[in-house]
């Protein structure tokens, strides 16, 4: 009996159906490995993939945010721009003299009375140059508050810098203003005016360009 199983097990060994179905069996393993670590690197790199995407998304975000307020700059400079013109040509004094002018009319219009009127001018500044009224201003009280509301109202752009009551008698009030416009730069230069001394300096000569006695 023992003489038979030995051949038997020999010939099914040697067959080549056996060593067929071992190679397929070490394919089918290998193929489960493989697959499993397929499977896992898959899954590794999906993982990072999301990871990298995921970041990426919130970056554009953050750099949405941060360039909103830079959206449409290009036109408010040109709408700004176009402002700024409107205001020099409408409302900055094309001249001295229009300065001049336009107070004599005020001081009229207000029934008010200008005296030791001096006109001055600050450096030159890159598109406009300040221009200081210093005068004395006296009247009744509604007059001098027309001249005042006439002065902030008017179409010259006039800023009153310094206001301050010099003295009251028999319902005539004096007062002491300072008025601020501009000219553009050539204009200033133009027009001769002394430079606006500092406040610690003494008051300038009354006999520099500028300088009106009423």
């Amino acid at each position: 009996m023992n003489r038979k199983t030995v051949p038997a097990w020999r010939e099914y060994l040697t067959s080549a159906l056996t060593w067929h179905i071992v190679a397929f069996s070490v394919l089918l393993v290998l193929t489960i490995i493989l697959a499993t670590r397929l499977a896992l690197d898959w899954t590794a790199t999906d993982n990072h993939s999301t990871d990298v995407l995921a970041t990426k998304q919130v970056q554009l975000t953050e750099l949405r945010v941060q360039t909103a307020p830079l959206r449409g700059l290009d036109k408010i400079i040109a709408r700004t721009r176009k402002q700024m013109k409107t205001f020099f040509d409408d409302r900055i004094p094309a001249s001295y003299s229009a300065i001049e002018s336009s107070m004599a009319d005020l001081e009229v219009k207000s029934d008010v009375r200008l005296s030791r009127v001096q006109y001055t001018q600050g450096p030159p500044g890159h598109d406009l140059t300040q221009i200081t009224m210093d005068a004395a201003i006296s009247g009744s009280y509604p007059s001098i508050m027309h001249f005042v509301n006439s002065v902030e109202r008017a179409k010259t752009f006039y800023v009153i810098q310094e206001m301050a009551l010099t003295g009251e008698e028999h319902g005539q009030v004096n007062l002491r203003i300072e008025i601020a416009t501009w000219l553009r730069p050539a204009d200033a230069a133009a027009s001769g005016l002394p430079r606006t001394p500092t406040k610690t300096n003494s008051p300038a000569d009354s006999s520099q360009p500028g300088t009106e006695e009423n």
